[in-house]
């Protein structure tokens, strides 16, 4: 049935329910609790709003999270970890290499050369000379280790903390933590064009309440499918949310403990709201020139890593919580077994953007209360792996942190002379993670969820906060 307004005005909910009623789709004793309790304040809705800001456990000096994950494994020792042994032992000396750092092979060299970036002097090679500039705000973390190999598990540890088994993303208990600052956006987005090795897990929620789930934006003509309305008039449309609301609310209140069904009710609120404020935010047209010469992008860009570094910073001032870029997919990424050449190629694709980004938040005041984080799966080995490439290697590998009460313009951590194991301070992914909940002022100790007949938590029983990189 479609509903037309009157001359002069939309017509009441009362007026809805009672075409209704006359129209036979209601029936007469549904129609009298449906007015009684559109009267009263007694109506059931939710008490509370899920979603609704939380209080940290303690003052938090970030705000919201700008993730970055470059799908693949990007090598450190070509990146942010130099190496001048490497260089002197190239082809003459023998190390962990292999596909699966499993076998002693000939040690590589890097090819590009290392250069002092920002007044810190930050050692990073030419892969990133853009990010090379922004070192004063980086803190790059050499020391990192996980627990395996293989792709899909090393992306499942990294987004779960889980190496093994599915669990809740970093997002989406961030989300169940601290909720978020606007309603009328969700509070976990994920601007993944393609799926990386580990696929929808990286923003799944898991065993948690499903409003926690992130929402994945693609990019292009249309980012989220099916937001535009199809109902011509909003005053419309929202007394026939306002209906489905009551009738939805009403089957709520009698199963109280369906967290799918309260979340499913919960996405119909959202995605009406986002009608409005999503496409707003999605749209770079009105950016300055500046600007968009700082992303690499033009007015008409929506698609491509330079319009979704940009439309995280839209999406952190407009107050999402925790906002993930995804770098490359399960076919197209930093995997160079057989040419490590190729990372030229993927470094290009985002250095410009990535610099842009932390300039840009940082001119606007924002960097200071946004923490953002880019990393990888795992490193690669210091041995070749096929002719010129390098294998995985979880055993140690780099990733950085900047802004929202990170220390920048500084190195956490060592590798031994060819970048094959931790030297000292190492930093496992567990303690990654801990030390991104610090910074939102979340003991991660203290966030748990109780599932199964466990309190689960996103360090699972280890994680420690890295101390001193917080500023």
């Amino acid at each position: 049935m479609v509903l037309s307004p009157t001359r002069s005005s939309t017509p009441s909910r009362r007026a809805v329910f009672r075409s209704l009623f006359g129209a036979s789709l209601v029936m007469p004793g549904m129609l009298g609790e449906l007015l009684a309790d559109e009267s009263s304040s007694a109506s059931p809705k939710l008490e509370t709003d899920p979603l609704a800001p939380k209080k940290p456990h303690f003052p938090a000096k970030a705000k919201r999270v700008i993730f970055i994950f470059s799908n693949g494994g990007a090598s450190h020792m070509d990146t942010f970890d130099y190496k001048p042994e490497l260089f002197k032992a190239d082809g003459k000396k023998k190390g962990v290499g292999g596909g699966l750092s499993n076998q002693e092979r000939v040690l590589l060299k890097p090819l590009w050369d290392f250069k002092p970036g920002g007044e810190c002097g930050t050692l990073v090679s030419d892969l990133f000379p853009n990010v090379r500039e922004r070192m004063d705000d980086i803190c790059v973390i050499r020391s990192m280790n996980g627990n395996d190999n293989e792709h899909y598990n090393a992306t499942l540890g990294m987004h779960t903390g889980s190496f093994f088994f599915s669990r809740p993303s970093i997002g989406s208990w961030v989300s169940y933590g601290l909720g978020t600052e606007n309603q009328n956006l969700p509070s976990f987005i994920a601007l993944a064009p393609q799926m990386p090795y580990a696929g929808t897990q990286i923003f799944n929620n898991d065993f948690l309440p499903a409003y926690h789930q992130g929402v994945r934006v693609l990019g292009g003509s249309e980012p989220i499918p099916n937001l535009a309305p199809r109902t011509a008039s909003r005053k419309i449309q929202q007394l026939e949310l306002d209906f489905a609301d009551l009738l939805n609310n009403k089957h709520l209140s009698e199963r109280v403990t369906d967290t799918d069904l309260s979340a499913r009710i919960r996405s119909f609120e959202t995605a009406f709201h986002m009608q409005s404020d999503a496409p707003d935010a999605f749209d770079i047209s009105k950016e300055d020139a500046r600007t968009l010469e700082l992303y690499g992008v033009s007015k008409e860009t929506n698609e491509g890593f330079g319009w979704m570094c940009l439309v995280a910073r839209r999406m952190a001032e407009r107050g999402v919580r925790f906002i993930e870029l995804v770098d490359g997919s399960s076919s197209h990424n930093w995997d160079q077994h057989g040419d490590m050449a190729e990372h030229a190629k993927h470094a290009k694709n985002i250095d410009k953007p990535l610099a842009g980004l932390l300039r840009d938040l940082k001119d606007r005041g924002m960097l200071h209360d946004t923490l953002v984080v880019w990393t990888t799966e795992f490193g690669r080995t210091p041995g070749v792996d096929g002719d010129k490439g390098r294998g995985h290697h979880s055993a140690c590998f780099s990733s950085w942190m900047a802004g929202g009460g990170i220390r920048g313009g500084m190195t956490y951590g060592e590798t031994d002379e060819i970048g094959a194991t931790v030297a000292e301070k190492g930093v496992h992914v567990h303690d990654f993670h801990a030390t991104i909940l610090h910074l939102l002022g979340i003991d991660h100790t203290r966030l748990t969820y109780r599932y199964a007949g466990r309190d689960f938590r996103l360090t699972d029983v280890a994680g420690k906060v890295v101390n001193d990189i917080l500023a």
